[in-house]
C-alpha cells in the first residue's frame, strides 16, 4: 500500500464536487451498510426526482442540503486495497473561497471539477491559483457533466486545451484531465463505456497510484518550538514537532532569532528517551546549557533561514473589510505571533489574466503582493524552499478573525542596509538630567471636543511647574511633517503612525509629549501604543458627545460634512470609534476649561 493521500475537491458552484467524491465512496463500497442505506433513504425526499443524490454523503448542513451547495469543508476519511484517503469536499461559491483556502493548506493534491456545459469559469480560475498559493503540485482536472453535452470528445478536447494554457504559469509537477460524469459514475471508478474514445485511468485509480512524495531533498535539521516542558526544577525541554531533518543526543544546534547555540544532552519521544528524532516526530529536547529559548524561536541545525522583520509577500485577502497600506495584524508564521502591519501594496493579480494591477487597497478574495514588516525579529524563507517557514496568516487584532493566508516571496534588502545604533546617552540619562518621567499624553475624541485647548492649558500649567514638554497637534503637523497625507483611511493610518514614531523620538529625549488627535480608529491607537511603549502611553478620552461637539462647530466643519463638502469626516461619514480602556476619561460638556484642566492635570500626575 502507498502512503496517505491527502487531496481536496474544488471548483466553480454546482459543478459536481460532492456528487463526484460520493458516488466514488458508493461505487468503491468504501460504506458502511446503514450509511448506504440512510443515503437512499434521504435521496427519496431529496431534489433528484427519488434517484441517489451523492452529494448527501458530504453535504451535511442542512443549508446545504437545502440549496445544493457545499458551504463548509467536509472531511473524509476511506482506505481501498492500494492506498488510504483524506479528502475535503470544499465550496465552489465565491463566498466561501476562505473555506477553500483552507481545505488547500492540507492537500498533496487538488482535483478541480470542470462543468463541461460551461467550461473554464472564473472561480475555476480563483481556485486553480489559490491551489499554487497554498503550495499544491498535483493537479487532477475532472471535466464533469460530460453526460449534458452528449460525452462529445470534441467538447472535452476544447476544455483540456483551455485548462493547459491557463496553467502554463502555475508549474504544477503533474497535471491530468480526465472526462467524467458524477452523477452517471462515469470514468469514477470503472471506465466508462459511453466514451470509448477516452484511454486514460479512472479518477480513483489514478489517485491510488500518483506518487506525490516530495523529492527535494532537505538537509539539516528545524524544529519550531511549541512549549517549554518544566516538570520540575531538574528538567527544562523544548517541545514541539521536528519539520525538516532530523537530531541526535550530542548535535550542536542553534536557537533562532536569538542565534545561540548549545549540545543536545538528550531527546524524548513521548514518553521514551531515544538518541536520535526524524521530521514528523514530535519530541521534546533538552540542551545542556540554559540559553533562553521560549515558544516561537526556531532549533536549528546546517540550515540558512532568514532572521529579520521585513519581506515581500503574496496573500490571498478573506476578509469582508478591505486591506489598505498601513493596517496592523497579527503575523503567525510557524510557531511565532508578532504584531506586523503590511506597509506597500505592489500590486494585486486578475484572476482571469494573471495580469499585474496597480492597487491602494484590497478587498474579499483577491490575490495581491505586498511587502510586510513586523515588529519584531522572526524566522522565515521562502515558501518554495520550506512550507513550514514559509507559509503565514494575518489575524485582526480586534476580531481575532483570519483576514489573510499568504506565502512568503523573499526578504527585503533595505532591511540587511539598516544598523540600529546604541548611542552613550539614553532616554534614561536624559530623563534623568530633566528630573522627570517621560511619557506621551495622547488625547483622542471627536473634532470641536476641545482636545487642542485641554493641551494648550495643560502644558501651561506643566511648564510652570518646571516640566519639560512638547505638543503635537493634529492640524499643524498636517500643515508641515504629514502636510503630504490626505484623509482617506490608509493616509490616516499613516498620519498616527508618524506621529507615534515622533512621540517616540521625543520621549527618548526626555520629554513629556502632549498630542491632540482626533486618532479615530481603534486600531491605530493600539499601534501607536505599541510604538510608543505601553509603559508611556496615557490614552485621555475627551469623551464630549457629537452634539456638543456640533455646536461648538467654530470653523463650521460639521456643517460642511452634513452636505458632504468635506468627505472622511470623523463622527458623520466616517467612523469613531470609542475607546474600550482609556486611562483618563473627560467630558468637557459644562466645565470651564479650568476645571478639565485641574481634572486632567491630578489624573496625569499619577502616571508622571
Amino acid at each position: 500500500m502507498q502512503s496517505l493521500l491527502k487531496f481536496i475537491t474544488c471548483g466553480s458552484v454546482d459543478d459536481g464536487k460532492s456528487t463526484l467524491i460520493g458516488h466514488m465512496l458508493y461505487d468503491a463500497k468504501l460504506l458502511f451498510a446503514d450509511q448506504e442505506k440512510a443515503l437512499e433513504l434521504d435521496s427519496k425526499v431529496g431534489s433528484n426526482s427519488g434517484a441517489i443524490d451523492y452529494s448527501l454523503l458530504l453535504d451535511g448542513l442542512m443549508a446545504e442540503r437545502e440549496q445544493g451547495i457545499t458551504i463548509d469543508v467536509a472531511y473524509r476519511y476511506f482506505t481501498t486495497e492500494k492506498r488510504s484517503f483524506i479528502v475535503a469536499d470544499t465550496p465552489g461559491h465565491e463566498e466561501y473561497t476562505r473555506n477553500m483556502a483552507v481545505g488547500a493548506s492540507f492537500a498533496d493534491l487538488a482535483v478541480i471539477l470542470v462543468d463541461a456545459s460551461k467550461g473554464v469559469l472564473v472561480q475555476t480560475k480563483r481556485h486553480s491559483r489559490i491551489c499554487a498559493l497554498m503550495g499544491i503540485r498535483h493537479v487532477v482536472y475532472a471535466v464533469n457533466k460530460m453526460d449534458l453535452i452528449d460525452y462529445e470528445q470534441g467538447g472535452f478536447e476544447q476544455i483540456s486545451t483551455d485548462i493547459r494554457t491557463m496553467t502554463q504559469e502555475y508549474g504544477f509537477e503533474s497535471l491530468y484531465i480526465i472526462p467524467v460524469s458524477a452523477t452517471e459514475g462515469d470514468n469514477i471508478t470503472n471506465p466508462s463505456k459511453k466514451m470509448l474514445w477516452y484511454q486514460g485511468q479512472t479518477l480513483l485509480s489514478y489517485l491510488e497510484e500518483i506518487d506525490v512524495t516530495d523529492h527535494t531533498s532537505q538537509e539539516g535539521f528545524v524544529l519550531p518550538i511549541q512549549r517549554v516542558s518544566r516538570p520540575d526544577r531538574t528538567f527544562r525541554g523544548f517541545q514541539g514537532q521536528i519539520e525538516v531533518g532530523e537530531v541526535h543526543v550530542g548535535d550542536e544546534v542553534m536557537v533562532l532569532p536569538n542565534q545561540t547555540s548549545a549540545k543536545v544532552k538528550s531527546i524524548h519521544c513521548m514518553t521514551e528517551k531515544t538518541d536520535s528524532a526524524y521530521a514528523g516526530q514530535a519530541v521534546t529536547v533538552e540542551l545542556d546549557s540554559e540559553i533562553d529559548v521560549s515558544r516561537g524561536c526556531i532549533m536549528v541545525r546546517d540550515m540558512e533561514l532568514h532572521v529579520g522583520k521585513m519581506f515581500t509577500a503574496k496573500l490571498l485577502w478573506m476578509d469582508d473589510s478591505k486591506l489598505v497600506e498601513g493596517k496592523n495584524y497579527y503575523l503567525k508564521i510557524g510557531t511565532q505571533l508578532v504584531p506586523a502591519v503590511v506597509m506597500h501594496i505592489k500590486y494585486k493579480l486578475d484572476v482571469n489574466t494573471g495580469q499585474r494591477i496597480k492597487a491602494e487597497r484590497l478587498f474579499k478574495n483577491e490575490i495581491a503582493v505586498c511587502d510586510i514588516s513586523c515588529s519584531d525579529k522572526i524566522v522565515f524563507d521562502k515558501f518554495k524552499n520550506n512550507k513550514q517557514l514559509g507559509g503565514f496568516i494575518l489575524v485582526d487584532r480586534v476580531t481575532n478573525m483570519t483576514s489573510a493566508c499568504g506565502v512568503v516571496e523573499h526578504s527585503l534588502r533595505r532591511e540587511g542596509n539598516l544598523t540600529w545604533h546604541e548611542m552613550d546617552i539614553t532616554r534614561e540619562i536624559r530623563a534623568k538630567q530633566k528630573d522627570q518621567t517621560p511619557k506621551t499624553i495622547w488625547l483622542t475624541g471627536l473634532s470641536g471636543a476641545g482636545k487642542s485647548t485641554l493641551v494648550n492649558e495643560l502644558e501651561k500649567r506643566l511648564f510652570a511647574e518646571g516640566r519639560h514638554t512638547m505638543i503635537l497637534d493634529g492640524d499643524n503637523v498636517r500643515m508641515g511633517l504629514n502636510k503630504d497625507l490626505g484623509f482617506k483611511e490608509s493616509d490616516r493610518i499613516e498620519n498616527i503612525r508618524r506621529i507615534a514614531e515622533v512621540a517616540k523620538l521625543m520621549n527618548d529625549a526626555g520629554l513629556i509629549v502632549l498630542t491632540s488627535f482626533i486618532s479615530p480608529y481603534m486600531r491605530d491607537r493600539r499601534c501607536a501604543r505599541e510604538a510608543v511603549g505601553q509603559d508611556n502611553f496615557i490614552e485621555v478620552y475627551v469623551a464630549t458627545s457629537l452634539e456638543e461637539c456640533e455646536k461648538r462647530d467654530v470653523k463650521g466643519l460639521y456643517q460642511k460634512a452634513r452636505t458632504g463638502e468635506i468627505p472622511n469626516f470623523s463622527g458623520i461619514s466616517s467612523p469613531y470609534e470609542v475607546p474600550e480602556n482609556p486611562e483618563i476619561i473627560v467630558d468637557t460638556t459644562g466645565q470651564t476649561v479650568e476645571e478639565s484642566v485641574e481634572y486632567l492635570l491630578g489624573e496625569i500626575k499619577k502616571y508622571i
